[in-house]
């Protein structure tokens, strides 16, 4: 089979414009070899990525069960970064990244039946305090994904969203966001150790990126398009339906699946990371909602509640 003249052209053209001569790209090829899957997926590398704490088998399960998970958050991420950047926003474009990433937030409440129905609880309940500072509400990704959702000021501890607006600084605005509460004991302002060295690796790159996002985020830029846009049906739907997954579907499989291993006999036991995980998760206590225009006065009300 030879090359067609179109495609010979629009190579020549490709590397013109980048100051490259065709000619040596090509000789390259002549040495290059066929690329397999195993290293277009780093098979190797992702397979030797999982090193257990304990000789308990179902660790195995919860330690893959999370690196999944945060494959998942890289790919919203990934979707969200275009939305931010994309010049001449239509209603179209916006929906189809929105429900891209409800489908990955699907993807994961759905597989919480892993955790909850794949691992024995003796067997947690072991291995789980060997992970001890280590929290779920760690997990960077997942706090960059509720950056890039939403204004700051949703993602506010609720008791202290009538104090901030969007002239406070950011870094005192860090000080009080929702999931402070897992490790901020709000009287003494003492911090928890799980929260400090979460916050000695992650809270510069937070900021950065959250200062980049306060004006970039799914909420912002919805609020920007043409009022024909933001009143298209199926868009509106689709902004409802992420809030919801991501706020209440997904947030009760985690609690579910929390409630089933530390909620034994009654007594419900501590987190790793010491919060108190039931009114950290539960979204009827924080009301995290990226989107609150989109619904009435009493779904806004009821949120969390009847579920």
């Amino acid at each position: 089979m030879s090359l067609d003249k179109n495609t010979t052209d629009q190579l020549i053209d490709k590397y013109q414009k980048l100051g490259q001569n065709v000619n040596t790209h090509l000789d390259g090829l002549l040495h290059s070899k066929p690329i397999d899957y195993w290293d277009y997926i780093q098979t190797d590398a992702l397979l030797n990525l999982q090193v257990q704490r304990t000789t308990l088998p179902d660790e195995m399960v919860f330690l893959m069960y999370h690196q999944v998970n945060e494959l998942l958050f890289k790919m919203v991420l990934w979707e969200m970064d275009q939305v931010a950047k994309k010049e001449d926003m239509t209603a179209a474009f916006f929906e189809t990244k929105i429900m891209r990433i409800s489908r990955y937030f699907d993807v994961l409440t759905s597989s919480f039946t892993v955790m909850k129905d794949g691992m024995d609880v003796e067997q947690y309940n072991k291995f789980r305090n060997t992970l001890t500072p280590a929290s779920g509400f760690q997990s960077a990704q997942y706090r960059k994904i509720e950056f890039a959702s939403t204004e700051l000021i949703n993602l506010i501890d609720k008791r202290f969203r009538e104090t901030i607006d969007r002239n406070t600084p950011f870094e005192h605005a860090f000080e009080h966001l929702y999931w402070q509460a897992a490790g901020k004991d709000y009287k003494t302002g003492k911090k928890s150790y799980t929260l400090t060295v979460f916050e000695e690796k992650y809270k510069d790159e937070f900021i950065r990126f959250a200062e980049f996002y306060n004006t970039h985020n799914l909420w912002t830029i919805f609020k920007k398009l043409p009022q024909e846009v933001r009143e298209d049906e199926d868009l509106i739907k689709a902004m409802r339906h992420y809030d919801y997954t991501v706020n209440i579907t997904w947030v009760m499989a985690h609690y579910n699946t929390a409630n089933h291993y530390l909620n034994i006999g009654g007594k419900t036991a501590e987190a790793t990371g010491g919060s108190e995980w039931v009114k950290y998760m539960h979204p009827k206590y924080q009301k995290r909602i990226f989107f609150p225009d989109l619904w009435s006065t009493q779904e806004l009300e009821d949120w969390g509640t009847n579920i």
